[in-house]
């Protein structure tokens, strides 16, 4: 069959590298991708983001799947239009995706059906948020409403740096309409977890979780980022912590979605904060893979990923049965210098052919390929440098193996990924 996977990052090379291996995919395309994916798909030169080219593509191509990376498309009604089309489509409805589309509404549809988060409130009034952070005080997380590339969350670890936000947010509108309305909640205790399950409308299956590093730079320091490397197996999320999670989000996710005329089918992303005594409660959801999550999901993955993600679609997850390696998967993203702040383009990077070494996969974010035929960074997270072996320690000494290979004096990387793991 035909398919395309929507996207040009890590999580959608990591996604065209799964699916590239299986018997089912006789032709794989991806839009816009990106140097390397375009070592195992035929990349055309459509953003994400641009539904009528998406559509067009599809229908000229006569692609019969079609898997979204990027929750952009998702929450703009992309699976929608290629439905109405016949198209068969891995990712939620607009309805469903504002699971990730709007917090406000995330964390009503949370209050209502009683899964465990965080107390909280939404504002579009900058006073009245302030007066709220003022009565509550700090630490205390500040969020943006809607979609902000990764950027729309601050957590505050003081009452000052809450009202800057807010500042930023509301009154000088950093994240335009996506700012214009807060959700303010409190800081959960606990680790962070990802979690991670296949939805076909009224099923789920488990997939694995992970740990990802939020912070840009070591000892879990500076700013927020899209995410610096990630860990799976985890520690914290074992067996029976899998089943509390089942039984007390995801299942009722599902059938809450149900219930509110809006079947969520694709992949749910749960951010997790677990306690030790308070259990697991949901900080976020995320309507599609995470990034870099994913990475390190498909590294651990034995099964053929293609016919889970046309289960899902299809709606017949219970015919699916993953299997999943017992080693351990790590990647550390390499970025470039100044991210998440301010950063330039075009340096150029070397050695990062993926054939130099099989234990670990260089999976491509924010690349391009210049002129002069040279492969260069183009983005602020650019490469993420994967590898699975026995243990998690070796799978960090393979990761770091392979980074010490590429040649990129314009990047930066975190060299403790999966610390907490190792202690």
């Amino acid at each position: 069959m035909k398919i395309l996977v929507v996207g040009g990052g890590g999580r959608e090379h990591a996604l065209c590298w799964a699916i590239s291996k299986s018997p089912l995919c006789d032709a794989l395309y991806c839009a816009p991708g990106n140097p390397g994916i375009a070592q195992v798909a035929q990349c055309i030169d459509v953003k994400a983001e641009d539904l009528d080219g998406i559509e067009a593509t599809v229908l000229e191509t006569g692609i019969d799947f079609v898997v979204v990376g990027p929750e952009a498309p998702l929450v703009a009604g992309l699976a929608d239009r290629l439905s109405a089309k016949g198209i068969k489509v891995f990712g939620p409805s607009a309805d469903a995706s504002r699971l990730e589309g709007s917090k406000a509404f995330t964390k009503g549809f949370l209050a209502r059906h009683g899964i465990p988060t965080g107390a909280y409130q939404t504002f579009t009034d900058a006073a009245a948020a302030k007066d709220y952070v003022k009565a509550h005080g700090a630490p205390i997380v500040v969020k943006a409403d809607g979609l902000a590339a990764g950027k729309g969350v601050v957590v505050a670890s003081s009452q000052q740096e809450a009202l800057d936000a807010i500042d930023m947010m509301i009154t000088d509108g950093a994240f335009g309409e996506a700012g214009a309305k807060l959700v303010i909640e409190e800081m959960l205790d606990g680790e962070e977890a990802s979690f991670f399950a296949l939805i076909d409308g009224e099923k789920a299956l488990p997939l694995i979780a992970a740990q990802d590093h939020k912070r840009a730079f070591d000892g879990d320091e500076g700013p927020n980022t899209g995410g610096m490397g990630a860990y799976s197996p985890t520690p914290i999320v074992d067996q029976a912590m899998t089943d509390r999670i089942m039984a007390e989000i995801v299942d009722p996710t599902v059938a809450g979605m149900q219930a509110e005329g809006m079947p969520f089918k694709g992949v749910l992303f749960v951010g997790l904060m677990i306690h030790p005594e308070k259990g697991p409660k949901v900080i976020e959801y995320n309507v599609r893979f995470g990034d870099p999550e994913c990475q390190v999901l498909v590294m651990r993955l034995q099964s053929d990923l293609l016919p889970a993600l046309l289960a899902t679609a299809d709606g017949t997850l219970d015919t699916v049965d993953l299997a999943w390696r017992d080693e351990a998967a790590l990647s550390v993203i390499m970025a470039t210098k100044g991210y998440p702040g301010r950063y330039d383009k075009g340096s150029v990077i070397r050695g990062a052919d993926q054939a130099t070494d099989d234990a670990a996969q260089v999976f491509h974010a924010g690349t391009s390929i210049d002129q002069d035929g040279a492969l260069i960074a183009t983005g602020g997270r650019v490469l993420a440098v994967t590898a699975c072996s026995a243990t998690l320690s070796k799978a960090q000494e393979a990761a770091y193996t392979r980074i010490a290979e590429i040649d990129w004096p314009g990047g930066f990387y975190r060299k403790d990924i999966g610390w907490r793991a190792l202690g």
